[in-house]
């Protein structure tokens, strides 16, 4: 199937070319193809997540989309991220022209991209979504891309990744020499206050302790409410990693 796409250059130019010569494109520095709708007397509406990974602003529609940026913002894999940059068109085996604006665009270290979108559950979409679905993950697998419907992560995972994203700013790490104690500090697994208090004042220390579990460096289970008590590790074991739910939207699943 003969797939196009549409986007606007960094110039603002649009454009329209064959899907292939578009996945060289550096998406994550378009603009997005169109705006995210506001829909009166919902009670969410388009915002804006500042990017660690990139340092600039990523806009977003939904609750479900917001947690996945912030997700993808956390996998260290991850080197851009853009909202909507890129419009598919396609026609269908009635000869009608079909397009799809995936949601989310992800550029990883190796120089593959992940194109995707946030529904608020996996049940979720319409018919259209999913016909849209066959043909995006067919096109991107071309190109050696993934196209993904990206699924909520469960609420507690959510829940500390929403509190850990409010230390995700490199300002939280504290001054020269922090990060070293805060290693030693937590060698092996300690609850998270002690390990805190063992380094100096709580005030300094516990932002710090946060940003290092947002960055990766220091290891937590995810998947249970995070509190003073919990186990932090700076040494990555099977037992110690973040919940799969809680790293990168794993590229590989389906």
């Amino acid at each position: 199937m003969d797939v196009e796409a549409a986007f606007a250059t960094a110039a603002g130019q649009a454009t329209q070319v064959p899907w292939d010569r578009a996945a060289s494109v550096r998406l994550e520095d378009l603009a997005p193809v169109s705006a995210f709708p506001v829909v009166p007397g919902r009670r969410w509406g388009p915002g804006w997540w500042w990017s660690a990974t990139t340092g600039r602003h990523v806009v977003h529609g939904s609750a479900a989309m917001r947690t996945q940026l912030m997700i993808l913002d956390r996998d260290p894999d991850v080197t851009g991220l853009s909202a909507r940059p890129v419009r598919l068109l396609w026609r269908d085996a009635d000869g009608r022209v079909r397009s799809w604006v995936p949601q989310l665009f992800a550029r990883y270290a190796d120089g593959t991209g992940l194109l995707a979108d946030c529904p608020s559950s996996p049940t979720s979409g319409t018919d259209r979504a999913q016909q849209a679905r066959v043909v995006l993950e067919a096109a991107c697998a071309r190109v050696g891309w993934t196209y993904r419907r990206l699924e909520p992560p469960p609420a507690v995972v959510a829940a500390n990744l929403r509190w850990l994203a409010g230390y995700r700013h490199p300002r939280n790490q504290g001054p020269p020499g922090l990060r070293a104690a805060l290693t030693e500090a937590f060698a092996g697994p300690r609850p998270l206050a002690d390990g805190a208090a063992a380094v100096g004042d709580p005030l300094q220390v516990l932002p710090a302790v946060y940003h290092a579990l947002w960055s990766g460096w220091l290891a937590a289970r995810l998947d249970e409410p995070l509190s003073e008590q919990a186990l932090l590790c700076a040494h990555r074991t099977d037992g110690e990693q973040d919940t799969p739910a809680a790293s990168a939207a794993g590229r590989n699943e389906g």
